[in-house]
C-alpha cells in the first residue's frame, strides 16, 4: 500500500482522536487546573530522555507512553475506580497521541529516534527526499 497514503489516513485518526479526547477534558469537570493539563499533555515528551540509555532503550520507553494504549489503560481504570483525575489524565494521554501522529510523528524504531514507523523524520529525512528526487530525476 502507498505510504503516503497510510501516512495521511494516521494523520486523520490522530486529528480525530485529539480533538474529541481533548474535547471530552475540557467539557468535563475533572478537578484538573488549566496549568496542570497542559503539563500531563507534554509530560509523554520527556520520555525522549530515555535516549540517553542508547537507541534500544530510549525508543522502548518512548513508545511505551507514546500509544493509545496507555492513555486508554489509564482513563479505563479512572472510569473503574470512579476516579475523575485519573480520567482526564487518561484522556490527555490520548490526545497528545493523536497529536504527535496528526503532526506526522509515529513510534520509534530501535535504530534511531529520527526512525519511525512512519519514516524518517527531521533534517535526514529532507536530505533523503532530496536525494531520491535527484535520483528519479537523473533516471527519468
Amino acid at each position: 500500500m502507498d505510504e503516503r497514503f497510510t501516512n495521511g489516513w494516521q494523520r486523520v485518526e490522530g486529528a480525530v482522536l485529539f480533538v474529541v479526547a481533548l474535547g471530552v477534558v475540557l467539557s468535563g469537570d475533572y478537578g484538573l487546573p488549566v496549568w496542570a493539563a497542559i503539563v500531563v499533555f507534554f509530560a509523554p515528551d520527556l520520555s525522549f530522555l530515555g535516549y540517553v540509555l542508547g537507541p534500544r532503550r530510549g525508543a522502548w520507553i518512548y513508545n511505551s507512553v507514546h500509544n493509545y494504549g496507555v492513555g486508554a489503560g489509564v482513563f479505563v481504570l479512572g472510569a473503574m475506580l470512579s476516579v475523575s483525575l485519573l480520567c482526564a489524565i487518561g484522556l490527555l494521554l490520548v490526545a497528545h497521541t493523536g497529536f504527535d501522529r496528526m503532526l506526522g510523528y509515529g513510534l520509534k524504531s530501535r535504530l534511531a529516534f529520527e526512525v519511525t514507523h512512519r519514516g524518517r523524520i527531521g533534517r535526514d529525512k529532507l536530505s533523503v527526499q532530496a536525494d531520491q528526487s535527484t535520483d528519479a530525476h537523473r533516471l527519468g
